[in-house]
């Protein structure tokens, strides 16, 4: 049956447990150990764990004294984020020797497109094991991958064999896979958005597609197109090389709650600056600051306010963000402020490609 997809080899490359990974690799005495990056037995917040600490239910964004609680054996290290740079360089060398193709989307995750590849091997498949291997041989980190036609699938499918595995959805055994896919694992179906579809009666993607474009439009707004185009393999987002940086933040979680303006003032302005140095680095500047506050009971508020100019100096930033965190009172003491700038003024350097369709029989070596 066909369907409408551009004919492309899609690899989703993502590292195993990286941050974690990598203090392993550094520190051999913690491997095969329960490790977590970031946090701490006190207010810190967990930025990665180990597999060995997953299978205590540890996992990012969990507070560390949760994180201990439920893995007293937890070994606590601190980030490296110049080591994790540096490491993500030499993996994203080894991917700029198989295509020029490369759209990363984290330090320990890209996207490449190797239909037309430089070692000329008509196999994606192929290509992912020799890149995953070359990965292990050179740097000494796992890798996992999922190959397919776009990159939706291909994302969804590097999960799938994880870790240090690699999962190929054929052309022709992606309608299936779909149809058989746990709606959880639809990329871009958040905790909130699986809920409300379950209780729609939407468990797998089989029954996400017997959903009409207006019933979906009707219950999920603008993501119902989305939704009902990945659910029939239908996605024509190239893999961009250049891919645009959309905003840029820095934060901080306090070890004591804040309850007075006169220390968040001290705080922000550090951050503030950590902010306009990045965009400095990153030679880019944006219109649209955004105050993030995280209450001592973990709800989460944000404040933003869109300036007529574009703005990267920290006076101008700290600014903003005094004059957000005035804007109404506190809902409680606070653990954590963040500031961000979004409205970049890279959004406009880069036209966006035209996408066009191409209908195609499911034939396609992979």
């Amino acid at each position: 049956m066909p369907i409408d997809l551009p004919i492309r080899k899609i690899i989703h490359v993502d590292m195993d447990a990286f941050y974690a990974s990598v203090a392993q690799l550094d520190n051999p005495e913690l491997k095969g150990k329960p490790i977590a990056v970031g946090g701490s037995s006190g207010r810190g917040v967990v930025s990665a764990a180990s597999y060995e600490a997953r299978k205590f239910g540890v996992k990012s964004a969990m507070s560390g004294r949760l994180a201990e609680k439920l893995c007293p054996d937890l070994i606590f290290v601190k980030t490296d984020f110049d080591r994790y740079k540096e490491i993500s360089g030499r993996i994203r060398k080894i991917f700029f020797d198989y295509t020029d193709l490369v759209e990363p989307l984290s330090l320990d995750e890209a996207y490449l497109d190797v239909t037309e590849n430089k070692i000329g091997l008509p196999s994606a498949t192929l290509i992912a094991q020799k890149i995953r291997q070359r990965i292990y041989d050179e740097v000494g980190l796992r890798a996992s991958a999922g190959i397919s036609i776009n990159k939706f699938i291909a994302k969804v499918a590097s999960d799938i064999n994880k870790p240090n595995g690699q999962k190929t959805v054929n052309p022709e055994d992606v309608l299936q896979f779909l149809e058989d896919l746990d709606i959880r694992k639809f990329y871009g179906v958040g905790k909130v958005t699986a809920e409300k579809m379950y209780q729609k009666g939407i468990f797998t993607g089989k029954d996400l597609k017997t959903k009409s474009l207006k019933y979906l439009d009707e219950h999920f707004g603008k993501s119902g197109r989305y939704y009902y185009q990945i659910v029939r393999g239908i996605q024509h987002s190239e893999v961009k090389p250049n891919r645009i940086r959309k905003s840029l933040a820095a934060e901080r979680t306090f070890s004591e709650n804040l309850s007075s303006e006169i220390f968040m003032l001290e705080k922000l302005e550090h951050i503030a600056e950590e902010v306009s140095k990045r965009l400095a680095k990153s030679n880019v500047s944006g219109k649209t600051i955004t105050l993030k506050i995280k209450y001592s009971d973990f709800t989460l508020q944000t404040r933003s306010k869109t300036l007529p100019y574009f703005v990267s100096e920290k006076a101008m930033i700290l600014e903003t963000a005094k004059d957000l965190l005035y804007q109404e009172k506190l809902n409680n003491s606070v653990r954590l402020l963040g500031i961000s700038l979004s409205n970049l003024n890279t959004e406009s350097k880069i036209a966006k490609p035209k996408e066009e369709a191409v209908s195609v029989q499911l034939k396609f070596e992979f």
